[in-house]
């Protein structure tokens, strides 16, 4: 049986439904965040130079400007290629660490893997700027074999990132609970093909959402990045798009930034339609919908 559809007056003189002050806040929050973002996007398409003056569409910024557009300004490539490759780095590091870190601390009991387990989530609160500073420290100041550029990076970024693959996998292990790893040991198989042949397969949508989240986040960071950075050839996009916002930057700017917004929220969007068709037949997380695929328990 259906259940008819009400109209927005009904709804909104309905007792029940969430308080209008909340729904006003909730929409001045986004209205707030999204608004500039698209003002920054549309600009990207200006036919002239100016980021505050609309002078036609065009894709000059993208493609069609000789000289100054993201398809032949070498600095902007080198930019969105470090991006890329800090974003590809740091989830192929961090993933796979924080999936293993997860499962220990599941099962390991005792004050040091309770120890472990609040150092890692003090990273997960923890100001990102101060653990930059920090690692910008031990790096300047102690003989260390590596300095600033795309390794210290990597090694910052997966420091401040592991803590989400750990979160997540944590999640999704409370959700299953212990009972199908127990059943295939029951049947006779080894704690170890218990764990890969049961608990990894349950594991795989929490491991994919992992990746996506951390891929979707590396590529967004600036304050990291921006402390470890190297020189312009270690600069990725958010450091770039800063430092030349000082001059006099061009609508590329904005062209590269839009770039960079899209392919964070194609790889969210994917990653979550996948995570949804993988869960498809999963009790578990079949009525939380986003809140599965951020962890949400």
């Amino acid at each position: 049986m259906s259940i008819p559809r009400r109209s927005p007056v009904a709804w909104w003189h309905d007792p029940w439904r969430p308080p209008r002050v909340l729904i006003a806040v909730t929409i001045g929050y986004l209205l707030w965040s999204l608004l500039p973002v698209l003002v920054a996007a549309l600009f990207s398409f200006n036919a002239g130079r100016s980021r505050t003056v609309w002078q036609g569409f065009s894709l000059r910024w993208y493609w069609g400007d000789q000289t100054l557009s993201v398809w032949h300004d070498a600095t902007l490539h080198n930019a969105l290629l470090q991006t890329l490759k800090l974003g590809l780095l740091t989830t192929l590091i961090t993933v796979p660490l924080g999936v293993l870190f997860a499962l220990g601390i599941d099962r390991w009991r005792g004050r040091l893997p309770a120890g472990a387990n609040f150092l890692m989530l003090l990273a997960f609160v923890l100001p990102e700027v101060l653990l930059a500073v920090s690692l910008l420290f031990v790096i300047t100041t102690v003989a260390l074999p590596i300095g600033l550029g795309t390794t210290a990076q990597v090694i910052g970024l997966v420091t401040f990132q592991i803590s989400y693959p750990a979160v997540l996998v944590r999640a999704r292990l409370a959700t299953i609970g212990p009972q199908y790893e127990e059943a295939a040991m029951d049947l006779g198989a080894s704690p170890l093909g218990a764990l890969r042949r049961v608990v990894m397969p349950m594991l795989m949508p929490a491991i994919f959402a992992s990746t996506v989240l951390v891929f979707a986040d590396v590529i967004d960071d600036f304050v990291m990045v921006r402390y470890l950075s190297g020189g312009a050839s270690s600069e990725p996009v958010s450091v770039k798009i800063y430092n030349t916002a000082r001059g006099a930057p061009t609508p590329a700017l904005n062209a590269l930034a839009t770039l960079l917004l899209f392919t964070a929220l194609a790889a969210v969007t994917i990653g979550y339609l996948v995570f949804r068709r993988m869960t498809r037949n999963d009790g578990t997380t079949a009525d939380r919908g986003i809140g599965a695929f951020a962890g949400e328990l």
